[in-house]
């Protein structure tokens, strides 16, 4: 029952098949059962949340259900709730540090009626591509494989949405943390075109979108999500969310296999990739290669900047409890202390250059089809896949563009390993597109192989 999808939990809770307050009483045993395993959650709260069930129900007889209503979700524990903890995944927050406002997309899912019953854990600040964190005993652990991590920074997002946690969950992402967890638990997640998404707090190549197992259901979540909010001057205007028609025949669709810089795509990923590729060509698609188009310069541009920027936040703490932060993450910044301001303007300068430099690339495209990352899910208590501070992003080069170019992006189970870890395909659309890539993401689940079957069923 919890393992159920969201369309097909409205179609019930509509028939009278099933009721929310039945839905969330199995779904919090069996998150109770798995967490031992997992550690995908950092709160639940289990009153709350079958008193909103219970509130559901009661519009679901009344008939005056509203458009999620009644359906579980988690929200990462960076997404602001008031009175909910807001460590933003490090133990360097002080204990009871509490959100004193609503996040934009936490309102529009509690206006739309799903029912927030947990939050998910994440790495220190969100800055690791791994559920690794100072705050939890363990990280986030990945269904498929409970060795290996989920990704991150969505971390225990993922985790839920592959184990069955319920059918939705909202993650955020800056430079991969939707779409490479997504990739490594075999899931749907869709960094939406930037200021599709309301959010706060706002932040350069920020956005939250969903995380969940059908392209159907990461389009009805968009649709609450969509909605204005005057917090985030960032916002677009409305706009078409639900998946549109798209016509294979004629496409052009661009095969990027090289992204410029960063880890080699490992062979079987790249195998399943064409793979891919190939069904789009034989469907009509026209499939053509595309040449990497970030630079080395680019991305150590954006890892100085960023490490400034964290830099500045972690020193500024008292020394006790900047001590407390992941001492990977302590690594990393700490190159920070000796950087020049040219140096700084040099990296925030890089965000405009890999902008241009993307919507330059797939300008003659109708989409973009790449791996999402160039490795499978690698051992969960490292910090990337090379757990080097000196090297931190080389496995996001696919990512870290879209971010910048505002692009919306889906990543999408394309096949998996000979172990049997998911590998993602990622679908690029041209800015504000994120219908068509939720359409080209439907029409991928229709072609590609047949999937295995999740992993703790419930």
């Amino acid at each position: 029952m919890a393992g159920l999808d969201a369309a097909a939990l409205l179609a019930a809770y509509r028939s009278g098949e099933l009721s929310p307050v039945e839905v969330v009483r199995a779904l919090l045993a069996h998150a109770a059962s798995r967490e031992g395993e997992l550690h995908a959650l950092c709160a639940v709260d289990a009153d709350t949340a079958l008193a909103a069930a219970r509130a559901s129900e009661a519009r679901w007889r009344a008939g005056t259900a509203l458009a999620l209503d009644g359906v579980p979700v988690t929200l990462k524990e960076n997404i602001a709730v008031p009175g909910a903890a807001y460590r933003l995944g490090t133990a360097a927050t002080p204990e009871g540090a509490e959100a004193d406002f609503e996040a934009p997309p936490a309102a529009r899912l509690r206006e739309a009626g799903a029912i927030a019953w947990a939050r998910t854990t994440m790495p220190d600040y969100g800055m690791l591509s791994s559920g690794l964190s100072s705050l939890y005993a363990e990280p986030a652990r990945n269904p498929w494989d409970v060795r290996m991590t989920p990704g991150g920074s969505s971390a225990g997002a993922a985790a839920s949405a592959a184990a069955g946690y319920g059918p939705l969950h909202l993650g955020t992402d800056i430079g991969g943390s939707i779409r490479l967890p997504a990739g490594w638990c075999g899931l749907v997640g869709l960094k939406p075109s930037h200021g599709r998404v309301p959010i706060k707090p706002g932040y350069a190549g920020r956005v939250a979108g969903p995380l969940t197992r059908t392209v159907a259901d990461a389009a009805l979540m968009l649709a609450a999500l969509a909605r204005p909010d005057a917090r985030d001057p960032t916002q677009l205007p409305p706009g078409q969310v639900l998946p549109r028609p798209v016509e294979l025949r004629g496409l052009r669709v661009g095969l990027m296999l090289d992204a410029g810089w960063g880890d080699a795509v490992q062979p079987e990923v790249e195998a399943v990739i064409r793979a891919a590729a190939l069904a789009f060509e034989q469907a009509g698609a026209i499939v053509e290669p595309l040449a990497g188009f970030t630079t080395r310069g680019m991305a150590d541009g954006m890892d100085r900047f960023w490490r400034m920027r964290s830099w500045l936040d972690i020193s500024a703490l008292p020394p006790e409890r900047r001590a407390k932060v992941l001492p990977y993450i302590l690594d990393w910044v700490a190159a920070a202390a000796g950087y020049d301001g040219s140096a700084v303007f040099h990296g925030y300068s890089q965000m405009q250059a890999l902008r241009e430099a993307a919507n330059a690339a797939c300008e003659p495209f109708d989409f973009v089809l790449s791996p999402v990352a160039p490795m499978p899910a690698y051992p969960a208590h490292l910090a990337s896949p090379l757990h080097d501070p000196a090297r931190p992003f080389e496995h996001i080069a696919f990512t870290l563009p879209f971010n910048m170019s505002e692009q919306p992006a889906l990543a999408i189970n394309a096949g998996y390993t000979s172990a049997g870890l998911p590998i993602g395909l990622q679908i690029v659309g041209r800015r504000f597109d994120d219908a068509g890539v939720l359409a080209l993401g439907a029409l991928w689940e229709r072609m590609r192989p047949q999937q295995r079957a999740w992993p703790f069923t419930a």
